[in-house]
């Protein structure tokens, strides 16, 4: 794997970014750069900020200080509906899915925040979204074709195993139209042969929707082996940052979460 040059643009800066929750700094003093085009590993022991991480960059949560740059742009303070309509989408490591709606149903939900006539003309039928709402039903069927769930479009969401609701999850997260894709733990609950899978799953991504790919994942040969580069985040400290070789030699993250035995 070649990993792309750091003097490349950068399409995501984080800069000296800080959450505390009361006394607890989750998130402490964080900086990084991540190019376009690239496969951008999170890695780090529990509890170490990567998820709340996601929620400052998604604006789920603001930042106490620091600052987030989207293509040039301060997004810092943006509500969540306005960052995804930018172009960074995100799954969640506890999954979201609207479990009593049909797959089909759930990604429609998600693309109908990008068509002019929204949510809610889409839901009550009215004439001026009748044609968008074709071409969106068109386009979720072929995301769920893409993620291996199209002969189940009509399931409810609620009764797909685990597994299928993770990539349901990223079709939904792909209606969106992202120019970077936030991924946390899509390998959650995987057997060895779906890790595999999934690998090359999220090379693809990349390929055929040009995308930047962002991923918290605790299965480190899947992240050694797919990421261009990675972070590691410890008690809210980014302790290393490199391609894969780099990060998997360093002393203080064999220290803090590979162990001896990496």
């Amino acid at each position: 794997m070649t990993a792309l040059a750091p003097q490349a643009e950068p399409i995501l800066d984080v800069r000296h970014v800080v959450r505390t929750f009361g006394g607890l700094t989750a998130v402490n003093d964080v900086s990084f750069s991540i190019v376009e085009g690239e496969i951008f590993g999170l890695i780090g022991p529990n509890g170490a900020g990567k998820t709340t991480l996601f929620n400052l960059i998604t604006g789920l949560t603001p930042v106490s200080s620091g600052t987030l740059v989207y293509r040039g742009e301060t997004i810092t303070g943006w509500r969540p509906h306005r960052i995804a309509a930018r172009g960074i989408a995100r799954t969640f490591q506890n999954i979201r899915l609207f479990g009593n709606l049909s797959a089909l149903q759930n990604v429609m939900i998600a693309q109908h925040a990008q068509t002019g006539s929204g949510v809610f003309a889409g839901v009550l039928g009215l004439p001026r979204s009748r044609g968008e709402e074709q071409r969106t039903r068109e386009r979720a069927r072929e995301l769920l074709d893409l993620v291996g769930l199209a002969d189940r479009a009509h399931v409810k969401a609620r009764n797909f195993a685990y597994g299928d609701q993770r990539r349901l999850e990223i079709a939904r997260a792909l209606a969106l139209q992202p120019t970077i894709l936030l991924l946390d733990e899509p390998g959650a609950g995987m057997n060895l042969n779906e890790k595999q899978r999934l690998s090359a799953f999220i090379r693809e991504l990349r390929e055929q929707f040009r995308l930047t790919i962002v991923l918290i994942e605790h299965n480190v040969p899947l992240v050694m082996g797919v990421c261009d580069r990675i972070a590691v985040l410890n008690f809210g400290q980014l302790i290393a940052l490199g391609d894969p070789a780099h990060v998997k030699s360093d002393p203080a993250v064999i220290e803090a979460y590979l162990g001896d035995d990496t």
